[in-house]
């Protein structure tokens, strides 16, 4: 793939993490991130899983500051999280992965309704629902990890499609 398409990729995925839509990344849009997963789900932040994933949020985003806020002013521009973010990625996209694992994680837990380790299909979709994809684009990822077609997603699958996301063409 073209090296230009490869980096508009990567700037589109930007608006994902920008929650608030203020034009960069900071801890304020992983906070809003974990709000909304668990309020979709009716979860107290108080509560263990709700302090899981605030914790996961908060470990998400020193892992992406780390990689990526180059002038070290706690912000991400699009320009700083295109240019690492694409260094990092093609580096190594499963270690680029493994800095959202405990969000991806607490976010598995929250959906995960009987305490398998794994939330379905449907819950899996409502997670992203609430971080802002849409319900077709929801539907059409939850769909495709469900590789074994038993209804339910794992963690495994969550963190390598989190890295697939950023690496394969769309």
């Amino acid at each position: 793939m073209a090296s230009n398409e490869y980096e508009r990729r990567i700037a589109v995925r930007f608006a994902t993490f920008d929650q608030d839509g203020n034009g960069y990344i900071d801890r304020a849009d992983f906070s809003v991130a974990a709000k909304a997963v668990l309020a979709e789900f009716g979860t107290a932040a108080r509560s263990d899983k709700g302090q899981s994933l605030y914790g996961g949020a908060e470990a998400f985003w020193q892992g992406m500051a780390g990689i990526a806020d180059r002038d070290g002013d706690q912000r991400i521009t699009r320009g700083e999280f295109v240019n690492c973010a694409v260094k990092r990625l093609r580096d190594n996209p499963d270690r680029f992965a493994e800095i959202a694992r405990p969000f991806l994680h607490a976010a598995l837990a929250v959906a995960d309704a009987d305490g398998d380790g794994r939330a379905t299909v449907e819950d899996t979709a409502r997670v992203l629902k609430a971080l802002g994809a849409t319900e077709e684009a929801a539907h059409t990822v939850t769909s495709a990890l469900d590789t074994d077609v038993d209804g339910k997603i794992g963690e495994t699958e969550i963190v390598t499609a989190f890295a697939r996301y950023f690496t394969v063409p769309e």
